[in-house]
């Protein structure tokens, strides 16, 4: 990061010029990713949410959008966008945020975790869950709930919660190869 700070009403922060983001490189890549570059990947991002996490922040926005390559440095993988980003934890006092209930679904519904579309305050557990179903998408190239059709939002994130609470670990990585799966239940 070079710089950082406010312009008017607008937080900003100047990086690097960045490469592709991961969903678009997954299209170059014929909608999936093989096992070893899904390895890389996911041990790269899981470094930064662990960075993030322990600056005491979620991203609550997980998704291949906002994980990008450099352009100098292609195999290195950045996290962006913290525009829904919050503080889970008071730096100072260590005290979590509380839990609540009814919340609205923050982030995308495809990537986001059943606690979430649930209406649970987001925690770390949701970055990871998201994660997961990222590492699986990047592996299959597509997810159960993906491509349901809707004609408010609300029946859309409704069905896809019901999709997700309704589809087993074990159904979800089905095909996957059986070294990443023997603790899946």
């Amino acid at each position: 990061m070079y710089w950082y700070g406010t312009v008017g009403e607008y937080n900003i922060m100047v990086f690097e010029l960045l490469g592709l983001n991961l969903e678009d490189l997954l299209n170059y890549c014929n909608r999936s990713f093989s096992l070893a570059t899904t390895i890389l990947a996911a041990e790269q991002m899981l470094e930064r949410i662990e960075h993030l996490h322990g600056r005491n922040f979620i991203h609550r926005d997980i998704k291949p959008d906002n994980f990008v390559i450099g352009r100098e440095n292609p195999s290195k993988i950045y996290m962006i966008d913290y525009g829904l980003a919050k503080r889970y934890k008071d730096p100072k006092t260590k005290s979590h945020i509380p839990f609540r209930d009814n919340k609205s679904l923050t982030g995308t519904a495809r990537y986001t975790s059943i606690n979430t579309h649930l209406g649970y305050e987001q925690s770390r557990r949701d970055d990871i869950e998201g994660l997961i179903y990222v590492f699986v998408y990047f592996s299959k190239g597509v997810l159960p709930w993906q491509g349901i059709r809707a004609y408010i939002k609300k029946e859309k994130y409704e069905r896809i919660k019901e999709l997700k609470i309704g589809t087993p670990p074990k159904l979800l990585c089905k095909g996957l190869p059986s070294t990443l799966l023997h603790n899946v239940r």
